[in-house]
């Protein structure tokens, strides 16, 4: 099976756990979630992007190094990302999704980055896989959203609430004061657009 991607380059992880970590991204074109505020709406159409076989994928993560693939999207767990997986594994790197949980999660992947959304209900069984929430807070019924959602993943699940970028300024006190309240969410920040990176 060949995978529709829409870009892929070699970069820093700017979100979550593995923030700072130099990562060499692969996203795919597709999405059925639909949020408002996506900021790669290009990536929601899988026609018209080149295709490429999950051995092409690894052979061309393979030339940079990173230890870390991240596969994002787009919705990447619309595809059976196996494969994928198992090349990556292959040419010794680790694969990361980034998925809303709206499909089932298929692969063997190092780690799971959950970020449920609004648009289209998460999957209980996905978000059972999740190593960390992440929860885009647009307004302020995102903190309840959070809350419901961080009761579906795993204990050991690392939390991070996030503002979504235009409205960070009314939204990042709003944040610090939930989890000065909260202690066991983290505030996660887009820190590539700090730096200027993709």
């Amino acid at each position: 099976m060949k995978l529709p991607v829409m870009e892929q380059f070699y970069t820093i992880q700017g979100e979550g756990k593995f923030t700072g970590h130099a990562a060499y991204f692969i996203r795919l074109a597709g999405c059925d979630v639909g949020c408002v505020w996506c900021d790669v709406k290009d990536s929601w159409e899988a026609e018209g992007y080149p295709r490429y076989s999950a051995e092409e994928l690894a052979q061309l993560a393979s030339k940079t190094p990173a230890d870390i693939v991240v596969i994002t999207g787009g919705e990447p767990a619309m595809y059976d990302l196996t494969e994928l997986c198992n090349a990556l594994h292959n040419v010794g790197k680790r694969s990361h999704i980034e998925t809303s949980g709206a499909h089932p999660i298929r692969g063997n992947f190092d780690w799971v980055t959950f970020s449920p959304k609004k648009f289209k209900a998460p999957l209980e069984e996905s978000a059972l896989l999740a190593d960390e929430l992440k929860v885009v807070v647009f307004n302020k019924s995102d903190f309840d959203w959070a809350t419901k959602h961080a009761e579906m993943v795993p204990n050991q699940c690392l939390l991070y609430l996030q503002p979504e970028w235009s409205k960070r300024e009314a939204m990042q006190p709003l944040m610090v004061e939930f989890v000065k309240q909260n202690t066991q969410w983290h505030i996660g920040l887009q820190t590539h657009k700090y730096l200027g990176v993709d």
